[in-house]
């Protein structure tokens, strides 16, 4: 894949993503247990997805099936993105709490369609 063959793990994109994975799993270790298969689950499991399918997506090693797996992880993020939303308007957590995951999800957002743009044809 030419000038993006360095590995994932050396993407900041990857890095950032990773980052908002465990800000995700921190900040939801304080969410009530009734919700640990709820909203708990939900807003990790696409916080996780984000990063895994960066990861996944170089792992298969063709441009196309790279840039396919990004834009999974963009949807993920947005789906990260409406739960943590969700999580402060039933009042699981303060505005506060969300305001930097939220910052660093528009900032991941932007990487991914950047990303994005590199990986698909030219035309």
């Amino acid at each position: 894949m030419g000038d993006l063959m360095q590995g994932y793990r050396d993407l900041v994109v990857w890095q950032k993503a990773m980052g908002l994975a465990e800000a995700t799993y921190r900040l939801t270790q304080s969410f009530p247990s009734e919700e640990k298969f709820g909203i708990t689950s939900q807003a990790r499991r696409a916080a996780v997805s984000v990063p895994a399918n960066i990861a996944e997506g170089y792992g298969r090693g063709t441009r196309p099936a790279y840039a396919n797996f990004v834009r999974i992880a963009q949807g993920s993020l947005k789906e990260l993105e409406t739960h943590l939303l969700l999580a402060e308007r039933v009042g699981l957590c303060a505005s506060a709490d969300i305001h930097g995951l939220l910052a660093d999800a528009d900032e991941i957002g932007r990487m991914l369609r950047g990303l994005i743009n590199k990986l698909s044809p030219r035309t």
